[in-house]
């Protein structure tokens, strides 16, 4: 426990607190690693580096990684997620003129306005 005191609802909810902040650490300590290692444009000496960092100071190196690589994070992540999705839709046989002849169905049975179609038709064609 932080405190002494015994079992107090104060010491209870403190200690839950410290509790969270820890695996919400670690948890960012794990997706700036994995954000780290997957990344292909630095060299393997700018990962050693960023390395070493978050393993003599973590605090420190998780802040700056993620202050100055945020957007980088997230960009891949997005790449990644899309990368997925189309390997999935692969796999599973998504094709863009089936969801048109689906769309085109919507629309004649009145299920989806004019907009509407033009919209996800759109989406589809991108």
């Amino acid at each position: 426990m932080l405190f002494s005191g015994g079992f107090t609802f104060i010491n209870f909810v403190t200690d839950m607190f410290a509790i969270f902040i820890f695996v919400l650490w670690f948890w960012l300590l794990i997706s700036v690693g994995s954000d780290l290692f997957r990344r292909h444009d630095i060299s393997g000496v700018a990962k050693v580096l960023w390395v070493v960092l978050l393993i003599v100071v973590p605090y420190i190196g998780v802040f700056a990684y993620l202050l100055t690589q945020s957007q980088g994070m997230a960009e891949r992540q997005r790449a990644r997620i899309e990368g997925a999705r189309e390997e999935l839709r692969h796999m599973v046989g998504f094709s863009v003129a089936d969801e048109i002849e689906k769309l085109d169905r919507l629309k004649a049975a009145g299920s989806i306005s004019e907009s509407e179609y033009a919209k996800l038709r759109a989406k589809l064609v991108q």
